[in-house]
């Protein structure tokens, strides 16, 4: 929210509800009920949460501004009722699932406004962290501390979007390797022939194009961690390379005979069930016994879903580092995000929080926000009232806008003579003339043109006018306009 306006002549209730808004984060201002007005005419805010202690004095403001969503706050309970944009009432004492749903009633009331518009942007970051509180994610960060300051070779497995490179980065960065390289070899990207010069490098010539000798990912690894990512994906006969590179530390260049020796921790990662592939003769037992020295187990989100809260809290605030403006959830809209399957896991849900920064940013996500797949339980979505006066006022706009747009394509098939002509009719008269009357006259002319187009169908025309039915029946009574035969037949 830009700004939160109190308004109360309650010192107390001031105080209380300043450090409520400014502990969660969100700009106030605060103004007395004599003060309120003015600032309201010179001062545009998102919400305004007004002491309904002197309910008509609240009423009166209320209506005086029916552009801005307010927010009853009351000290018990009463018959008082949310109605246009009184978009919520709520009593003491104001907790963060009521605040937040407050607000997004509030912005709802906003966006929604007829003649509203939205905007949108977003630039983000990858989500690079190992965060929850759940067992197993504790789990993992307790076997990662246990590992990382060894040199033991470390197989992560877990379904993908889980984050294993992220568990492997960890590893690194708690190793005495953490001043070295962290390369990453993606196993499964990399077609077979060309694997073993990029994992071992090559000589000049050892093939056509290799015009100049080149180092592989061992080299470039050295001192640091080598992460062989997707390793299920390797090829049968480069396994066996692997395999002894892993006993014996060192290896040749493609096209080379002096083997090289290295210092590199191995780390690989695999989504696949490498037992299975095993007994399938499509990945070798003895490279698998080799790299299963520490296996660690990257749990889906399916499995943490308690997680979820602090995912969405740590995504959050790493794309606000970046300046720009991020979503917040209310309660019922995380608790629908926990109840989801989550069959992409955490890839999955940083993709989500991405896609909704962009829909609603610097806005609060209730559940009817979520796209349908992850809106979870009956709730009715909240559907701004507004003042009749409100509706009106944009219904003729639109018409007013389309009537010139008409006039100006009738006026360029005309001739020039029956231009100048219509520019006669347009002026003021010499003796002035009764805008009541003229607008009056107008209005008359409008409804009973859209009252003829629809076969004096009124809750038709009505559509066609932009307004309610009740309203445009109030209007007929008003200027007493009534179909012709109706009225013969009356005589």
């Amino acid at each position: 929210m830009k700004d939160i306006l109190l308004v109360s002549d309650n010192g107390d209730l001031i105080h209380k509800l300043e450090t409520i808004i400014t502990f969660l984060g969100e700009p106030c201002n605060s103004k007395s009920f004599a003060d309120c007005a003015s600032y309201l005419k010179s001062h545009s805010v998102d919400a305004v949460l007004i002491d309904y202690s002197i309910a008509d004095q609240a009423k009166s403001l209320v209506t005086l501004f029916p552009h801005t969503p307010f927010v009853a706050i009351q000290e018990k309970e009463s018959d008082a009722s949310p109605d246009c944009n009184l978009v919520n009432v709520v009593t003491l004492p104001l907790t963060y699932p009521i605040l937040t749903q407050s607000i997004h009633r509030c912005q709802e009331y906003s966006r929604r406004k007829p003649g509203a518009g939205k905007s949108s942007g977003l630039k983000t970051r990858l989500f690079r962290s190992l965060v929850g509180r759940s067992d197993e994610i504790q789990n993992v960060r307790r076997m990662v501390e246990q590992v990382a300051p060894t040199d033991a070779t470390v197989l992560i497995l877990g379904e993908s979007g889980t984050g294993k490179e992220v568990v492997a980065r960890n590893v690194h960065f708690l190793s005495a390797r953490k001043d070295g390289p962290f390369i990453p070899v993606n196993c499964g990207a990399i077609p077979g022939e060309l694997l073993e010069s990029e994992l071992f490098g090559h000589e000049k010539g050892a093939f056509t194009g290799a015009i100049s000798a080149r180092k592989g990912r061992f080299e470039l690894a050295e001192n640091g961690t080598l992460f062989l990512d997707e390793i299920g994906d390797m090829p049968l006969q480069m396994q066996v390379k692997l395999l002894r590179v892993l006993q014996e530390r060192t290896f040749e260049r493609v096209g080379g005979s002096s083997p090289l020796r290295c210092n590199v921790r191995i780390i690989a990662a695999t989504h696949r069930d490498l037992e299975t592939m095993i007994r399938e003769d499509k990945f070798r037992e003895d490279l698998y016994y080799r790299l299963n020295v520490f296996p660690i187990d990257s749990p889906a989100l399916r499995d943490r879903k308690e997680d979820i809260p602090l995912l969405l809290q740590e995504l959050i605030s790493r794309i606000q580092g970046d300046g720009v403006d991020v979503v917040r959830f209310t309660e019922m809209a995380i608790a629908s995000l926990m109840e989801h399957s989550w069959d992409g896991n955490v890839r999955e849900l940083a993709n989500l929080v991405e896609r909704l920064s962009i829909l609603y940013p610097g806005q609060v996500v209730d559940i009817q926000d979520l796209p349908p797949k992850y809106q979870y339980g009956d709730v009715e979505a909240y559907q701004p009232d507004y003042p009749e006066e409100l509706l009106e006022r944009d219904a003729f706009n639109a018409l007013f806008a389309e009537a010139a747009a008409q006039e100006d394509t009738s006026s360029s098939d005309s001739t020039e003579a029956g231009a100048a002509d219509d520019q006669n009719n347009s002026q003021l008269p010499a003796e002035g003339v009764n805008l009541k009357e003229y607008l009056s006259d107008l209005e008359i002319n409008l409804i009973i043109q859209a009252l003829e187009q629809q076969d004096w169908v009124v809750a038709r025309a009505a559509d066609k006018l932009g307004m309610r039915r009740t309203t445009l029946v109030e209007k007929m009574r008003k200027y007493d306009i009534q179909r012709e035969e109706q009225i013969s037949s009356d005589n």
